[in-house]
């Protein structure tokens, strides 16, 4: 997530992107966004960290109340399956850039790339054993692989495999769904999935070990399967168009024209809006009551295969917003240097959440009801964005970003800003 830096300016409108073949410096509204990313996956890891009931078919009886069910909606209409998204996006768009930077110095690209997939790779499975079951380092690592190997893909055809394979996931689960409607439903095991998750809680509640060995069961059981067949290849996907984006200029030129950007939105936030809306009704359920199963699935594709609507919905309100003065500028500066230590803040949400859910601290899992965890993540959030912009005011990379890149280049890089 790290690429070369220079010296910290607001967004400057009207060109919050630049071309890509304009400048080596980085590209702040890219920071931005990769800034404004990390609210929306705290907001879906901190669901996850306050409830093992999350992810699950049945509702957690102790928090049944209407504003905790609106909560819940809430979360799973605006953020749920899109932010993750965005990064992948951001992820790719990244990759070309930093292909770009080894070109200009006549370094050797693929062994750099593939040292900080490695060095990915370990910081994920460490995050996901010790803090997180849900991380996705270790996919972005491994499928960081495909990329590479598709490094030389014309935009035109990253974009055509890209649509592919969001097409193919959507009809997938499209048909899974079509086919258990055809079928005589299954009896829901409420009982037994009310004890799996009230087991998991007292395991995360009662030990560190205990804690370890529950993620340890959360990714075999069921983790596993939704980065296999959902996450994985939506992010691939978006990894794909992000170097589309970049490769064709694409992006930077939208980004410099509002007129285009209201028409992404006009587009995008309706369709994204309207899958988004389905899925959570469908996720969520209407308090007590839960949809079928057919009916879940089918919410889950009709999902899958708009949410990056809305994702990119989201991308052109941003930038629109980073085109006008007195909110871009101001806005920009409070989204960028969070972005540019993206790493640090992400892994710093995991240790935030696992001390305050789990036996490494509080073991509050399963105490704390939806608005509370929801308060709480804006109040992380706030913290981030003021920390973030404090330490880049004086270091050249986030902490972890640091450590990444040493690793990546096989030396240690500058550690305060100006230091060479």
């Amino acid at each position: 997530m790290t690429q070369a830096v220079h010296s910290i300016e607001p967004l400057r409108p009207p060109d919050p992107v630049q071309p890509a073949a304009a400048s080596a410096g980085r590209e702040r509204a890219i920071d931005a966004l990769r800034g404004f990313a990390l609210l929306g996956i705290l907001m879906v890891n901190a669901g996850s960290f306050a409830s093992t009931y999350f992810g699950v078919s049945v509702a957690d009886p102790a928090f049944s109340r209407p504003v905790d069910h609106a909560v819940r909606l809430l979360v799973s209409l605006v953020f749920e399956t899109k932010f993750y998204l965005l990064f992948s996006l951001l992820f790719g768009y990244s990759f070309a850039l930093q292909m770009d930077s080894a070109q200009r110095s006549g370094s050797a690209f693929v062994p750099r790339f593939l040292r900080r997939l490695l060095g990915l790779l370990l910081l994920g499975l460490a995050h996901a054993w010790l803090l997180f079951a849900g991380d996705i380092l270790v996919t972005y690592a491994l499928l960081g692989l495909l990329l590479l190997a598709w490094r030389g893909l014309k935009p035109v055809a990253a974009t055509v495999l890209a649509l592919v394979l969001l097409g193919m996931v959507a009809w997938g689960w499209g048909l899974l769904a079509w086919l258990v409607a055809h079928v005589p439903p299954l009896e829901v095991p409420v009982a037994e999935l009310h004890a799996k998750a009230q087991q998991a809680a007292q395991a995360y509640r009662a030990s560190a070990l205990d804690a370890i060995a529950q993620r340890g069961r959360d990714m075999a059981e069921g983790v596993w399967f939704v980065l296999v067949f959902v996450q994985g290849p939506c992010a691939l996907a978006m990894f794909l168009l992000g170097l589309a984006a970049h490769r064709s200029g694409y992006l930077a030129r939208m980004a410099q024209q509002p007129a285009r950007l209201r028409r992404w939105m006009a587009w995008c936030l309706p369709v994204g809006g309207a899958g988004a809306l389905f899925y959570a009704t469908a996720q969520v359920g209407t308090g007590s009551v839960q949809q079928p199963e057919h009916v879940v699935l089918a919410a889950l594709a009709v999902d899958l295969a708009t949410a990056p609507f809305l994702t990119l919905g989201y991308v052109a309100v941003l930038l629109w917003l980073l085109q006008h003065r007195h909110v871009g500028q101001p806005l920009g500066a409070a989204l960028e240097p969070a972005g540019r230590m993206a790493l640090s803040n992400y892994l710093l949400q995991s240790l935030v959440g696992a001390l305050v859910f789990t036996a490494y601290g509080l073991a509050l899992v399963g105490r704390v009801a939806p608005w509370l965890v929801a308060l709480g993540v804006c109040m992380l959030y706030g913290a981030q964005l003021a920390w973030s912009r404090r330490w880049m005011a004086t270091h050249a990379y986030g902490p972890v970003e640091w450590l990444l890149r040493a690793f990546t280049l096989w030396q240690w890089p500058a550690w305060r800003r100006g230091v060479r």
